[in-house]
This record gives C-alpha cells, structure tokens and sequence, in this order.
C-alpha cells in the first residue's frame, strides 16, 4: 500500500465527535466529517483502528476519487486504480454503488465497468460475488469495493474491515429489540464512563451495555478475536498486526477493577446476557440478577454511572406501560443513585421528563431505525418523603 493513505472510518450519524476523540485518543490525527472521521495514515493505522476502535461501523480506505459524466471517463479512470493491491488472482470480489444526483445513476452498469477493469488488470482471475448488505457481510469473503458516486464525482473506497465492526463475536444469544454493541459503547463514552467507577443497567436486556463496560474497564480490543479484510491483501504486513495483537493482549487487565451491575425482570433476558458475556471472556467481571428496575441499589466505590437503553413505545409494550416505567426509572434513580450519573437513549422528549431527571442531550442517532437521543445527567437526591 502507498504511505500515505487516505482513510475513513465510518460511523452511525451523529457519532462523529465521539469516534473523532476515540481515533485521536489512539494517536491518530484525525478530523471528523459528516458520516465519520478522515485521516491520512499508515496500513498500520488502519490495523490499530480496526482492532481498538468500538465505535467505527467499518474502516475504509479511499483508492480513487475522480469526476464522470460519461462511462468512457469511467473506464478511463478505474483502469489506472491498483486493484492487484487488494486482491490476489483468484480472488473474490463485490461493488456497492450508490449514485446520487449524476449523469451517471444506473449502479449496476457503474459496477460492471469497475468488475471489468479489475479483470483486465489482475489478468481476468476473478470471481464477482453478488452483492449484499451490511446485516449480510458476515458470510462473504469476497474483498467488498464501496463506490459513491455524488453530482458526478465518483469517490472508490476498499473496505478494510469485512464484517461490521460491531461484530465483536460474542452476541449470539439476544434479547428483544438487541442494541448494536457500538452504540452500547457511544453510549459509555457520551457519558463519560471511561471504565474508572461503577456502572449499573437496570434494563440489561442481553447485556450490551454490561458487556461492552468491561471490555472497556479491563482494556480488552474489540477486535482481538476477529480477521479482517485487509490481513488478506498481497503484501500485508501481517508482522505489524502481530505486534499490534501481543501489545493489545498485554494491556488486558486479569479483571474488571471496578463493579459492574446488569439486571431485567425478564429471565430469558439474563440467561441471554450470561450466556454473551461468557463467549465476550467477561461473565465474571459482571453480577447479573433478575429483578424489576425498582430494585436496582447503587455499587459499593460510587458514584458511578447509571446507563440503560429503555424499551420505546414504537417498538415493545403499550404507551401507558412505557411511561411508567420512565417514572419508574427516575424514582428508583433518586432514592437510590443520588450523585451518580444516569443516561439513557431516549425517541421522546416526553418521556424524557417522565424520569423528572435533569437530563442534557449528548448526542443524536438511531437505533433500529428509530430517531434516538442519548441523554445525561447527575442525579439529585430524592426529594419524597
């Protein structure tokens, strides 16, 4: 690979500054852009952010960006990418074109030129994979190309990651409404939970956000167990990863130094949690219980952080129940976690002030689709008698 390369992490909207200040935290410079974060690197900074970064959906690496109105510009211009520098003969590979406002809009005849000038320039030794989505990526092999083509300036992207990066590995057994692992972890670092006191979700579900803290508190890589697309290209320097991997593994702590807390009223719930933080190595760094919000108590060493993802109305139960569990949460928080930090991802600012909360918005997003909020704040002490 040519150094510098232009890289980007991409992310769920409205996840930039967070993911900008993980990057920067990693010792890459970097800047944060609508859609994730650009930066100028090295292979081995693509290697460290896919292997530490747990907010990043995926790591891409841009190799062409160049205007065309016509497809004679088009196969002018993607016959000069250095295609051999991410596939070998024989190989597999697939393009996802999205075209937007271009002379140029029909995706699948903008693919086809693309599979026929890696053809000609890797000799013709190669296999074109049908094209998936990103739920569906986990089971290809073949190297992913991402192609954007915006008022005619087509930008050509390689897709370092394969599978999603919120893929950790662990999370087969799940929940209703299961929430991506990272944006357990947007969640973690929009409240400043940083893996130093306490934490406590009293709506687990199977267990993300409890999860994805101890892997924060004992300094475990997301990315530890998995392979990427980018250790299957000619001439990666699989050294550099090794030495990555044995200085990631070095860090990892025995255990979590501070307690963790997940507990549901739903026992399958709990029985799912288990069962993911025992394939995530971290069942023992975590106390499950099976009880109703109400009895949730604040951990020895606070304050700490109160973090949960309710169910929403649109999703799971009537509009009636939810509120009330909203009240609910927000009671259960004042008597019990006064001082500690509460945050949540919320649809509703109604419901919001259901928990009679002082609640600050951290960032915005979605969640399954939905409109979210994630929303913080410190927790009075109750004033009820």
């Amino acid at each position: 690979m040519p150094t510098p390369i232009d890289c980007f992490a991409i992310c769920a909207p409205g996840l930039e500054p967070l993911l900008h200040d993980e990057l920067t935290e990693l010792s890459i410079a970097c800047e944060a852009v609508p859609g994730g974060v650009a930066w100028r690197g090295s292979s081995s900074t693509i290697a460290l952010a896919n292997l530490w970064s747990r907010l990043a959906t995926r790591v891409v690496a841009r190799i062409g960006n160049f205007r065309a109105r016509t497809f004679f510009e088009l196969e002018r211009h993607a016959k000069k990418i250095e295609w051999e520098q991410f596939l070998v003969p024989g190989g597999s590979v697939r393009f996802r074109v999205t075209c937007r406002k271009s002379k140029l809009y029909h995706s699948d005849a903008v693919a086809q030129r693309f599979q026929e000038a890696v053809a000609r320039r890797i000799g013709g030794e190669v296999t074109v994979a049908e094209a998936v989505d990103d739920d569906a990526d986990a089971e290809s092999a073949a190297q992913l190309f991402i192609v954007r083509f915006d008022r005619d300036v087509c930008t050509v992207s390689a897709d370092t990651s394969g599978a999603l990066l919120h893929r950790r590995g662990y999370r087969q057994a799940v929940a209703k409404a299961p929430l991506r692992e990272t944006l357990a972890a947007s969640m973690l670092r929009g409240a400043k939970w940083m893996g130093r006191a306490p934490l406590v979700d009293p709506l687990c579900g199977s267990g993300t956000i409890a999860i994805e803290a101890a892997m924060v508190a004992r300094r475990i890589p997301p990315g530890l167990n998995r392979n990427f697309a980018f250790l299957s290209w000619p001439g990666a320097d699989t050294a550099r990863w090794e030495e990555l991997l044995v200085h990631g593994r070095a860090q990892i702590l025995k255990s979590s130094p501070v307690l963790i807390a997940a507990s549901d009223r739903d026992a399958g719930a709990i029985e799912a949690a288990r069962s993911n933080a025992e394939r995530a190595g971290v069942a023992n760094d975590i106390e499950f219980a099976e009880q109703s919000v109400s009895a949730a108590t604040a951990l020895p060493d606070g304050p700490g952080a109160l973090i949960t993802n309710p169910p929403y109305g649109e999703r799971l139960g009537d509009s009636v129940a939810i509120r009330n569990l909203y009240a609910q949460m927000g009671n259960t928080a004042r008597k019990n976690f006064a001082g500690w930090t509460f945050g949540m991802l919320s649809p509703d600012r109604l419901l919001d002030a259901q928990t009679k909360l002082p609640l600050t918005e951290r960032f915005k997003t979605t969640n399954g689709g939905i409109p979210v909020r994630f929303v913080a704040g410190e927790i009075p002490a109750s004033t009820s008698t």
